[in-house]
């Protein structure tokens, strides 16, 4: 039976609890097999590596691990690692109700690393920051491991002050503007993410974000130096790629999946946006 999605995990595939989870490094990744090849979660996951090395691929792109590494993954991102034997380090993960419900004004995606898919989902820590965030990470890991009076209200505190922390070193590493421009990025991105399928043209976003195409267009090029369209097709171009390195869909299939009834068109598509046939890319990245 051919395999048509790759696997995405939710907290409960790791624990009981169904809105956070919290490990040392070494232990998360022995106690559970099934991560060590590629998926997607969806939860927000945080893991930072304190010893060891090796690589870190994220939706394609593949990053260096060492000691100071922070990752900052949103749901539905692809991604698998190879690590040393003697990695360590913490990871924790949550669900967006778990942040949003409990925060009064801060919510989970305006936290620059989880704000857009453009930001990249990596920061290396100076050793003072890395101290800093492992002491965190300790504290979490102990809170969670205990049955504490208001348990998973402190650890939402000491979630918030690992996430003050990231987005301060993220900042100084990463400028991201701060305008109301970067809002309607942001809402833009989540519409797509939710109609890419169905939706393709760039004045049916327009419409529901109730500004003018040419306006939206102005907005993503102030802030990401791309049109609107390249919004779109980029989302279109990262599922068609995840599809044909992890499933077993022909071609036309995973045409049809993102909302292609035409595949000559989303294979023509396809490689005038990566330079690369669909076939040739499939062959070679498909495990």
């Amino acid at each position: 039976m051919a395999k048509k999605e790759f696997p995405i995990y939710n907290i409960e595939d790791f624990n009981s609890e169904t809105e956070f989870y919290c490990n040392a490094l070494p232990h998360h990744l022995k106690e559970h097999h099934f991560i060590h090849t590629p998926h997607k979660h969806d939860f927000f996951l945080v893991v930072l590596f304190t010893h060891g090395a090796g690589t870190h691929e994220v939706d394609f792109t593949s990053y260096k691990v060492t000691p100071g590494t922070v990752f900052m993954l949103r749901p539905g991102q692809t991604h698998n690692w190879k690590l040393s034997k003697d990695i360590d380090g913490y990871i924790f993960f949550h669900s967006k109700d778990f942040y949003d419900t409990s925060s009064i004004s801060q919510k989970i995606q305006d936290y620059p690393f989880f704000s857009s898919i453009y930001n990249p989902p990596i920061i290396t820590l100076k050793n003072k920051s890395k101290e800093k965030l492992a002491s965190l990470f300790t504290e979490i890991k102990k809170e969670y491991e205990e049955d504490n009076l208001l348990k998973f209200q402190k650890l939402h505190t000491l979630t918030t002050l690992v996430y003050i922390e990231l987005t301060r070193s993220y900042q100084t590493q990463t400028p991201i503007q701060s305008t109301l421009y970067q809002l309607k990025v942001k809402q833009l991105e989540d519409l797509i993410d939710k109609h890419y399928k169905t939706i393709k043209y760039p004045y049916q976003y327009a419409d529901m974000m109730a500004i003018s195409e040419k306006h939206l267009n102005r907005i993503c090029r102030s802030c990401l130096n791309k049109t609107t369209t390249d919004l779109i097709t980029d989302r279109i171009i990262l599922e068609a790629k995840r599809s044909l390195t992890h499933t077993q869909l022909s071609i036309n299939q995973i045409a049809e999946s993102i909302g292609y009834v035409d595949a000559s068109y989303f294979s023509r598509m396809f490689k005038k946006r990566t330079g690369e046939n669909a076939l040739s890319f499939m062959k070679k990245n498909r495990h």
